[in-house]
């Protein structure tokens, strides 16, 4: 027998000792010593595959040379592993670094837009109406739908009859085209009553400027506040807030946030105490600190709770007292998700403490912004702000002209 064959036999009795050491091992629980036996497997079954993968690069032993030497030998070529050579950096990764430096850095976000925010209520004031009539000429039976559609379009009843009376005696007989001019000529001319004087968003009448803020829970007072405090702060004025809402804690903590976001002042007071004591210290700071502008928070009060009205009143009498011709604005914030709610609760207001400013929250999320028309209609107070989401840039100055324009636009501008 050569020598080269018994270095095989002898390779594939060690490699069948082997293999069955693992099995003993295994079966007796010896992790160890299965473990050694694993890796001498392993071992032994990367040699066999260098064999078949290499027949002829492996070495034939001198017969003039000791078995074992050559065995050795062999065995020292076969076990030492061939350099590794450093993979190449893959090409996918170099083309996904090429296309992220191709594409361009984001730009600023473009700005909301009224019509965009307006689609609900667009849809039902006017979408309804203009399917309804199809086709058709105004005539009595179309009248009566135009009526039922007004009525369920959270305008109140007075602005409702007085639209209905406008198309029945400039469109009868003309078309959705006609009735479209007609209505859109019509609110027009009622939200410019209270479309307030341009540039008057930030005006100031006094140092500081007083502003009492009026609104029931969940309307989105606070969150105005905040708001505005942020656009008198950005115009170069100097804000400090009144939390005169001591009734809820999260309100003024809510207030607080605000005037750490902005970099405006807060003055607070003990929770359940008075809300006038909090309007008096809020004035008494802003002289004191040169402020340009101080607002002052109310609580959330439910118009139909007379003893919480009362104590409404008492805090304008103290601010009036404390500075003569303060609140110079009272700003009444309404929630359009109300619907003809918020009619009633701007009536019980006005008469509980002289609101001189409207502004109209939520306008993106509902389909009843068709209120701001009654509001116009039943009161004249004008409409300072309306609230179109969440941002501070989306409490916008009213205009009577884009409001307009975002309900009555065609349909070929809406799908442009």
């Amino acid at each position: 027998m050569q020598d080269a064959e018994i270095v095989v036999l002898l390779e594939s009795l060690r490699a069948w000792t082997e293999a069955h050491l693992a099995l003993a091992a295994a079966l007796a629980g010896a992790p160890l010593l299965a473990l050694i036996a694993s890796l001498a497997i392993r071992r032994s079954g990367a040699r066999a595959r260098a064999e078949i993968a290499e027949p002829v690069a492996r070495p034939v032993p001198s017969k003039t040379a000791p078995p074992s030497v050559a065995a050795e030998e062999m065995r020292a070529e076969r076990v030492a592993p061939a350099p590794r050579e450093t993979p190449a950096e893959p090409a996918a990764t170099t083309l996904a670094l090429e296309q992220a430096e191709a594409v361009p850095a984001p730009g600023p976000p473009r700005p909301l837009r009224l019509r965009d925010r307006l689609a609900r209520t667009r849809e039902s004031l006017v979408g309804r109406i203009e399917r309804a009539l199809g086709g058709r000429r105004v005539d009595a039976e179309v009248l009566d739908e135009i009526e039922v559609l007004l009525f369920g379009a959270d305008l109140g009843v007075a602005t409702a009859e007085s639209l209905l009376a406008t198309v029945r005696k400039e469109a009868s007989g003309g078309d959705a085209a006609r009735v479209r001019e007609v209505l859109r000529g019509a609110v027009a001319a009622k939200l410019r009553r209270v479309e307030p004087a341009p540039g008057s968003d930030l005006a100031t009448q006094a140092k500081p400027h007083v502003i009492l803020v009026l609104g029931v829970n969940g309307s989105g007072k606070t969150t105005t506040i905040g708001k505005l405090a942020a656009r008198f702060e950005a115009a170069g004025k100097r804000v400090i807030l009144g939390a005169g809402d001591t009734f809820r804690a999260a309100a003024s903590e809510q207030l607080q946030i605000w005037g750490k976001r902005v970099g405006c002042e807060v003055v607070t007071g003990r929770a359940g105490g008075d809300p006038s004591a909090v309007a008096f210290d809020t004035l008494k700071a802003a002289v004191a600190r040169g402020a340009d502008v101080a607002i002052i928070d109310t609580a959330g009060r439910l118009q139909t709770r007379e003893p919480l009205v009362e104590e409404l009143r008492k805090i304008v009498r103290v601010i009036a007292r404390e500075l003569p011709g303060a609140p110079h604005e009272t700003l009444l914030v309404l929630d359009a998700n109300t619907g003809q709610n918020a009619i009633a609760q701007a009536r019980v207001f006005t008469e509980a403490a002289g609101v001189t400013a409207l502004a109209l929250t939520k306008l993106d999320g509902t389909a009843k912004g068709g209120v701001l028309v009654g509001l116009a209609d039943a009161f004249g107070i004008p409409v300072r702000w309306v609230g179109i989401g969440e941002g501070v840039e989306d409490l916008r100055e009213f205009s009577a002209d884009e409001f307009v324009e975002a309900l009555f636009e065609t349909r070929a501008k809406e799908s442009a």
